[in-house]
């Protein structure tokens, strides 16, 4: 994956934001909005393209893309920032392989010792009952 490639591949649109910020909010856009084709993507290989869609699969839209946006801030420059690093370890994150798990079983001792505080605690709870009159 290459940061400078994906970097020309990015769409960003400026559309106005919303929440707190008076008459400053309606009359600028600063809200910051980016998208990535992912099927049209030349800086990934066909297998990275095929790990995203499938790690990503509940952010990409029906046509194939990856949309994120930021508002945080008032100012369209640092949204665009944030919103840039966002996408990029977004990506980042996605394209790492991760390890299969390997399955273990516990040692004797730790089952030992996890068999005796069950019969200790459950010891500690007999002894507080009263004694049964018979």
């Amino acid at each position: 994956m290459n940061a400078e490639l994906l970097n020309r591949e990015f769409q960003y649109k400026a559309v106005r934001s919303s929440g707190p910020g008076g008459q400053h909010v309606n009359k600028t856009a600063t809200k910051v909005e980016i998208s990535f084709y992912i099927d049209a993507s030349e800086a990934l290989s066909d297998i990275e393209k095929e790990r995203l869609k499938k790690k990503l699969a509940s952010r990409i839209s029906s046509e194939g893309v990856l949309t994120l946006q930021c508002g945080e801030t008032r100012s369209q420059f640092r949204n665009k920032a944030i919103v840039l690093e966002r996408m990029l370890t977004l990506l980042k994150d996605s394209l790492k392989v991760s390890k299969p798990r390997k399955k273990t079983k516990p040692s004797r001792n730790v089952i030992e010792r996890r068999l005796q505080a069950k019969k200790t605690q459950a010891l500690k709870k007999t002894n507080r009952k009263p004694p049964k009159i018979d």
